[in-house]
């Protein structure tokens, strides 16, 4: 409250002097009609003191740094209840599967990042090299699982793209499917146009992938329903934008949301955070 012990001190004398000048006061007027009461000597002093600080501008100081102090708590308070929200929701996500998704990493990590991606998102595009970068530092502690998550104002680029790296996943495997999928990342311009939908088929052939078959693949559509099972998933377990990622110990089953294009120092206090004691 007192920006210094001089001005503490300052405040002590003014109470103490007021006091004792209106005690004083009072016994010498004790037998008028005009003798003060308690109440009345303390809303006295009262004043007084409100007078002094507001002066120095103390009080001011005062109730702007209380009002700081409660709205800096307020927010913690709020996402705290925010992220036990958000973790609640993400315990709907589907179990890390070697047979059903793509990892890029230890198949048998502790930890997963488990990351809900929009192949036009900007967000996820700057994102990418930090994922790989943690778990280039986390080498067989952290794994990645790459899933779906298109969003509508970025199709039919998005949808198309998740679609056709499925087709490159079930031609070349995984190891195809991240290749594929790094290169268009690191060609897009993102925002639903970044990478023509024509170019699809030439970038598969340009992994070696037999252009006929991934064409075939492309154009029925059978990879269409891979990718809404990502998405709804993705819904269930709280995703509404990208990149949306839920990190999990697979071991404890803790799980911790980190919505958005978080920085790699955030990740790592995460992933240490998420580790076995």
């Amino acid at each position: 409250m007192y920006r210094s012990r001089k001005q503490y001190l300052k405040a002590i004398k003014v109470i103490t002097f007021l006091t004792l000048f209106l005690f004083i006061g009072v016994a010498n007027g004790a037998e008028s009609e005009q003798q003060l009461s308690r109440s009345e000597i303390a809303e006295i002093v009262k004043e007084e003191l409100s007078r002094m600080l507001n002066e120095e501008g103390i009080l001011d100081s005062a109730i702007d740094k209380g009002i700081e102090r409660f709205i800096i708590k307020q927010r913690e308070i709020a996402r705290s209840k925010q992220q036990a929200a958000s973790s609640e929701k993400a315990k709907n996500v589907r179990p890390v599967s070697v047979e059903r998704d793509h990892i890029r990493g230890d198949i048998n990590a502790e930890i997963s990042l488990i990351e809900y991606s929009d192949y036009e998102c900007p967000f996820c595009k700057r994102f990418h090299p930090t994922a790989q970068k943690l778990i280039d530092d986390n080498r067989g502690t952290v794994n990645w699982v790459y899933r779906h998550f298109p969003l509508e104002f970025h199709n039919p680029g998005a949808q198309k793209q998740a679609e056709a790296s499925e087709c490159a996943a079930e031609i070349g495997g995984n190891e195809i499917f991240w290749k594929y999928s790094d290169l268009i990342y690191a060609r897009t311009k993102s925002n639903g146009k970044g990478f023509p939908i024509d170019n699809l088929v030439p970038l598969a052939k340009e992994l070696g992938l037999d252009e006929g078959k991934f064409s075939e693949c492309l154009d029925s559509g059978r990879m269409a329903l891979r990718v809404q099972e990502d998405y709804e998933n993705g819904v269930v377990s709280g995703i509404s934008g990208t990149p949306g990622n839920i990190l999990i110990n697979n071991k404890t089953k803790e799980v911790y949301v980190a919505s958005g294009a978080i920085p790699l120092e955030s990740l790592q206090r995460i992933v240490d955070q998420l580790k076995s004691k």
